[in-house]
């Protein structure tokens, strides 16, 4: 049996084997919660909201983004790395990155739609209708 293949067997079956641990089911969450921030874009907006509020506007768009990029960039290399890595033990988050970062003035709610409406029967309903755009602050039956 060739290595490759042999490495593929191994890791189907660590991958089958793991299913139903809470560990790497976690891992591997955060690991595709953590790469996709790249998309998000949480970290930037965090970090230049944070330097405007206490290093001042000028230095928010110079300083908070280049400080949110870096946080960009790392939390996507260990998100890379907990996914490639979830079957093998150690799940505690690497680096102390367990959530996702979101700017202080934005907590995004639940995301409208089908799948966590309460009251369809009536059509009732709310939440979030387009968390995945940066900015977006929409929510249906907002108090």
């Amino acid at each position: 049996m060739k290595t490759p293949t042999r490495f593929l067997i191994i890791t189907v079956l660590l991958t089958l084997f793991s299913f139903g641990c809470s560990g790497p089911e976690k891992k591997l969450g955060r690991g595709i919660s953590n790469t996709m921030e790249v998309v998000r874009l949480g970290e930037v907006r965090h970090s230049i909201e944070h330097a405007y509020l206490w290093e001042g506007f000028r230095k928010a768009y110079t300083t908070g983004l280049v400080r949110g990029i870096n946080n960009t960039i790392k939390r996507t290399a260990v998100g890379l790395y907990e996914v490639v890595t979830f079957p093998i033990p150690s799940y505690e988050p690497v680096f102390g990155l367990d959530d996702p970062v979101y700017p202080e003035s934005y907590t995004p709610g639940v995301m409208e739609g089908p799948t966590l409406n309460t009251d369809v029967a009536m059509g009732f309903s709310g939440g979030d209708v387009a968390p995945f755009i940066p900015g977006s602050r929409f929510r249906i039956f907002e108090n």
